[in-house]
């Protein structure tokens, strides 16, 4: 069974940095993408960024520039830089983790999701 466990996630003041981390375990087929998502109250949940098998990486607008995403393939973990953190921010950020089949059958996963609050 796979499982995906975030950590890293808390109280920072404007201007701060936090590191999300994301171990998973369970996984037996190849991983055609690793990343993060994140969802405000009241609004639904959005890509912060991702990293696609063959070299792709995504990060929305919002973030670009002030997040990195990284990714250990050893380990199959995931990590989410974010620096210079905005109120906007605030969310409950889920790891997302899309496994491929040899056939191409892809199938997602999703961590409990860890709160992450920017304010002054």
């Amino acid at each position: 069974q796979v499982q995906l466990v975030e950590s890293g996630g808390g109280y920072v003041q404007p201007g701060g940095s936090l590191r999300l981390s994301c171990v998973t375990s369970g996984i037996i087929f190849s991983i055609y993408e690793m990343g993060w998502y994140r969802q405000a109250p009241g609004k639904q949940r959005e890509l912060v960024a991702r990293l696609i098998s063959g070299g792709t990486t995504n990060y929305a607008d919002s973030v670009k520039g002030r997040f990195t995403i990284s990714r250990d393939y050893a380990k199959n973990t995931v990590d989410l830089q974010m620096n210079s953190l905005k109120p906007e921010d605030t969310a409950v950020y889920y790891c997302n983790v899309v496994q491929m089949t040899s056939s191409g059958y892809r199938t997602a996963y999703w961590g409990q999701g860890t709160q992450v609050t920017v304010s002054s």
